[in-house]
């Protein structure tokens, strides 16, 4: 099938729910995809996050390939050997004692914030079901995580919905403060927000929060589904913080390209859930255990965080050179290699930066497809830049020009 056929095919049997470029790809390896027609492009966004060590490592394949030759699937009824050394692996080099599994980011959000409401009213009282998140924040598109999620356009077609949810400013610690009621049972952000635009938190502000929770005995729920798996130079995002919290998400990058999420978190907050309260098919089954463990012994064996660490401040040290070069960029933000490049709306007599219907930011992704380059836009004024941990810095360099060669273009 070309192009043409695939894009009729796929209006015809598929629900429209995304807005996809028109391109079909075949394969990747590493930073690098090709399409049907072998066309190939560096790969800036890895799948939204999930290809932290690159497309199909051969250490994953392998180990996908021997476990499915043995077992696929069985109920959680009964014991898989990869699912518990997944999860002896997670507890020792995190915070935390105990991991649940599940399969996507949302269902690791849904559950933590279930454990988060049973802890509150079996230690606390029953009133105890409040959450306090932030504006700009993305937790998932499930109903509670939705709920939970702080942008209103992204809610306002789907409400009523579940109560129980406040949202505040982020890095606004008086604000969280003055929030608190007697009905409150946790504070769930994103170190970063990824989603809502690449926004950081403060240190001072997170550690104020870790603070306030303690005092407060609220559960601090920090969302590392986009941050976690060493995508801001460190494994857990936490960690440059110098705080802990009492449960972690995980999704995206964990499983090496195949679908799994997880919580982590204390022994403590764990003994609420017994048999019963909470479950998943599908979750922790062996095949994306197993992958998400050898994803792990990739990320350490190939020194992945460390280049993370290096190559994203290199590229955003780059980036912040072409900001003092090209007026039109407002602000670069990010750790690692999770960057936002947001850009002014309008310049004195010089609106037309506002070219297309949906705004600078997707007609600079599209001249960066068209280019060989694939990275994505938040909103009309934000571009988005989520690159394998594996790239190297020929790479970043190579984007950079054509990053620059589009601004120019869009500046004449």
């Amino acid at each position: 099938m070309d192009i043409t056929e695939i894009v009729e095919k796929e209006q015809l049997y598929l629900v429209n729910t995304y807005s996809r470029l028109p391109v079909v790809f075949s394969r990747g390896r590493g930073s690098r995809l090709w399409d049907v027609e072998g066309k190939e492009y560096l790969d800036f966004l890895g799948g939204l996050g999930v290809a932290n060590i690159g497309h199909c490592h051969p250490a994953v394949v392998k180990v996908v390939q021997e476990q499915i030759e043995n077992l696929i699937h069985v109920s959680n009824l009964y014991y898989t050997i990869p699912q518990i050394e997944l999860a002896e692996m997670l507890v020792e080099i995190s915070f935390g004692d105990k991991c649940f599994f599940c399969n996507s980011g949302a269902e690791a959000n849904e559950g933590a914030l279930k454990l988060a409401r049973k802890y509150g009213k079996e230690n606390f009282g029953g009133s105890k079901y409040e959450v306090i998140t932030a504006f700009r924040s993305f937790h998932g598109r499930t109903f509670k995580t939705l709920a939970a999620t702080g942008q209103p356009d992204k809610q306002k077609p789907f409400e009523p919905l579940p109560p129980g949810f406040k949202h505040v400013p982020l890095n606004d610690l008086d604000a969280l403060k003055d929030c608190l009621t007697e009905n409150t049972c946790a504070v769930m952000l994103e170190p970063i927000q990824g989603e809502g635009g690449v926004y950081e938190c403060e240190v001072d502000y997170i550690k104020g929060v870790r603070e306030l929770c303690n005092q407060e005995n609220l559960l601090l729920i920090l969302d590392e589904v986009q941050t976690g798996m060493g995508r801001t130079g460190k494994m857990f995002a936490y960690e440059h913080y110098d705080i802990e919290p009492d449960v972690m998400t995980l999704a995206k990058g964990l499983g090496g390209g195949l679908p799994i999420g997880a919580f982590i978190t204390r022994e403590e907050v764990a003994r609420v859930f017994k048999p019963g309260d909470h479950g998943s098919t599908f979750g922790g089954g062996p095949v994306a255990t197993s992958a998400a463990m050898a994803a792990l012994k990739v990320l350490k064996k190939e020194g992945l965080i460390d280049n993370c660490a290096n190559l994203g401040s290199y590229f955003k040290q780059e980036l912040e050179k072409l900001k003092e070069k090209r007026p039109i960029i407002k602000e670069v933000r990010g750790k690692g290699l999770m960057i936002g490049v947001e850009f002014h709306r309008d310049l004195p007599g010089r609106s037309a930066f506002q070219t297309g219907r949906e705004g600078i930011a997707r007609d600079i992704v599209l001249k960066f497809f068209h280019r060989g380059v694939i990275a994505n836009n938040i909103g009309d004024n934000i571009v988005r830049f989520l690159p394998p941990l594996c790239i190297m810095r020929e790479e970043i360099e190579t984007v950079l020009g054509i990053f620059d060669e589009i601004l120019d273009e869009l500046e004449r």
